[in-house]
């Protein structure tokens, strides 16, 4: 299948304008990953234009997403100190975040009479695609519904995460990053890295742990949550 050579410099053009329109209004539902696809997904739809075809034009985007997120590290390298002198505090509020995310996520899903292949690919939702994608796939969900389910969670942390902080009065950098990058993965990290250096740093930490954490539990955590609430 053929690509779109326009693809590419719409894409970026849509990101920069919906950021700047983000930035001027500072609105949390003007999220520029949000407009994008508010933007682009209907001109596909009334162009009749495969999904297909205008990704394979604007691919090297995607290319670039596992080096920005690999970036994310540098801000984290910075906070080293403050990571070992709260490290306990750091792997129990992962923990704790994590067992929670996969536990809500699969019981709402099975209350609502949701199947358990279903239920098992909700389960990773709140870690990055590859790591839920690869878990959905242990416990035998779907993984093109987790990564559906993933950018679904993001999108929501990265717009309405610190909203919700903020109305909670929860004002230390290191427990709002921990929150959001337990939540929301690297879209949200990518948000805090925005507002605050120090968010950012400690939301790539939540980010990594909750993966790894989410990985090794989703095997053994969902058998029991499908005999409790299936």
């Amino acid at each position: 299948m053929s690509q779109i050579w326009w693809s590419l410099p719409l894409t970026v053009l849509v990101y920069f304008a919906t950021r700047r329109l983000a930035v001027k209004l500072r609105m949390p539902l003007l999220n520029p990953l949000l407009m994008s696809m508010v933007i682009i997904i209907p001109l596909l739809l009334v162009t009749h234009i495969p999904y297909a075809r205008y990704f394979a034009g604007s691919k090297i985007l995607n290319d670039l997403l596992q080096p920005a997120v690999v970036a994310l590290a540098f801000p984290l390298y910075e906070q080293l100190h403050q990571i070992r002198a709260r490290w306990k505090s750091i792997i129990s509020i992962c923990f704790i975040g994590s067992v929670v995310a996969m536990t809500t996520g699969t019981a709402i899903a099975l209350w609502m009479g949701a199947t358990p292949q279903i239920a098992a690919s909700v389960l990773p939702k709140s870690v990055t695609t590859p790591i839920a994608m690869a878990a959905a796939q242990s416990i035998n969900g779907i993984p093109a519904i987790s990564a559906v389910c993933v950018i679904f969670v993001g999108i929501l942390g990265a717009v309405f995460g610190h909203t919700i902080l903020n109305l909670l009065k929860i004002t230390n950098k290191a427990s709002r990053g921990l929150a959001i990058g337990n939540a929301s993965h690297a879209l949200g990290t990518a948000r805090c890295a925005e507002v605050d250096y120090q968010e950012g740093a400690f939301s790539s930490l939540a980010l990594v742990i909750c993966g790894i954490i989410t990985s090794l539990l989703a095997p053994f955590l969902f058998p029991i949550l499908l005999r409790l609430f299936g």
